[in-house]
């Protein structure tokens, strides 16, 4: 069966102020077919003013799900977008169209979430950091950044309801986001075995390799050509079998 590439999105909303903005964003996910939304720093139930502004779009305010931290909302996700209006250093930042072109290179079941931040301060430098990739939406005239409900709709007529970017022969799905970290803290724990990182430079080091292996989009082979590498690498170095991480090589599929 073919899916459609609406159906795949999930819409996440971290610590939005305002209601109206929350039933903006649902009466744009109905108009583009997406019905996935997610709350982080939201608790239910949703006050009536979102309900006000969500035309027709009740049913996504209804079946809305609560989480307590961005972690937990992605986790399923094997492809994550986060929506920025600033660019910040070491960030690399897409602009929509092209972050449109990255998702059109996975299969069509490949699940993507878009998260988007507070209409005040947008994301925190942690959850901007918890994805794949970070796009903007540019703007013609010097406005700070678009409402939270246009930000939402303009992104999902670009994803799943606007021009149809050609497919080009499809990646290899990805592993869920909750696998990618966890293969990103096994990457950090053996440089960590080895004395790569140090109380002066953790930080830095633990943010620069997690935000490498995101960009990557590690597939279930890469993480495992990766870590057979790495434990290789320090089992040359040491002249014996690495003990890390049970000791045992990863197996390539």
């Amino acid at each position: 069966m073919r899916v459609s590439p609406a159906s795949r999105l999930a819409v996440i909303l971290v610590s939005p102020e305002t209601p109206e903005n929350i039933g903006l964003a649902a009466r744009g996910m109905a108009n583009a077919g997406v019905a996935d939304l997610r709350f982080v720093g939201v608790e239910a139930p949703l006050p009536a003013e979102a309900y006000r502004t969500a035309v027709h779009a009740e049913g996504i305010l209804d079946a809305a799900r609560f989480f307590p931290a961005l972690a937990e909302a992605v986790a399923d996700r094997r492809l994550v977008f986060a929506s920025t209006a600033r660019a910040r250093r070491n960030v690399p930042l897409l602009p929509l169209a092209e972050a449109v072109e990255r998702v059109a290179e996975y299969p069509e079941t490949t699940p993507v979430g878009l998260v988007f931040g507070n209409e005040r301060t947008g994301l925190s430098g942690p959850d901007l950091l918890l994805s794949n990739f970070r796009f903007h939406i540019p703007q013609a005239a010097r406005q700070p950044s678009y409402n939270l409900g246009v930000a939402v709709t303009l992104t999902l007529y670009a994803m799943a309801g606007g021009r149809r970017i050609p497919r080009t022969p499809a990646r290899e799905a990805p592993l869920s986001l909750a696998e990618q970290e966890e293969a990103i803290r096994r990457f950090q724990a053996l440089l960590d075995s080895r004395g790569f990182m140090h109380d002066t430079n953790r930080a830095f080091i633990e943010e620069r390799v997690g935000d490498i292996f995101r960009r990557m989009v590690l597939t279930e082979k890469d993480r495992n050509i990766i870590l057979a590498l790495f434990r290789t690498a320090i089992g040359a170095r040491t002249g014996r079998k690495d003990k890390t991480e049970g000791g045992e090589l990863c197996p390539t599929k």
